[in-house]
């Protein structure tokens, strides 16, 4: 049977915030709705299911988001997750410039979470928070 990866989705506190956020390091927005009804409360399982959401896809058209801010029932806020937890861990991005891609995280007031790592002098790479508590990795490879 043959499998594709679609999309990874992510509940968010604020859609706009968020968007903006991975806009800036390079993403488009596909698309954009608001889901509600009978159909989207069996598909996600949650009765009254009202959400915003859009859909981003990164430039390579390889990767999509689908982000969700729900409307109804409240969004329930959790704990960031740490790299160690089970569960959803991270989304990650390979950059050209992580530099120039810190920069921009920085003005959504994103910053490492202990600094930029070389492995191996093949990549550089770092986790960060995102908007929502979402950890995002970037990389930079530095040779081929």
């Amino acid at each position: 049977m043959p499998i594709k990866l679609e999309n990874v989705g992510i509940a968010v506190r604020d859609l706009e915030e968020t968007i903006a956020f991975f806009t800036d390091l390079g993403l488009t927005v596909l698309g954009r709705d608001t889901v509600s009804g009978d159909w989207a409360d069996t598909a996600v399982g949650l009765d009254g299911n009202h959400a915003k959401i859009a859909v981003l896809e990164t430039p390579d058209g390889q990767g999509q988001l689908e982000l969700f801010e729900y409307l109804h029932p409240d969004a329930i806020e959790t704990s960031p997750t740490l790299p160690n937890e089970i569960g959803m861990h991270r989304v990650a991005f390979s950059v050209d410039d992580i530099d120039a891609a810190l920069e921009i995280a920085a003005q959504h007031g994103c910053t490492p979470l202990r600094g930029v790592a070389n492995y191996q002098d093949i990549y550089k790479l770092t986790y960060l928070r995102g908007p929502s508590g979402i950890l995002v990795m970037l990389a930079q490879k530095l040779q081929e």
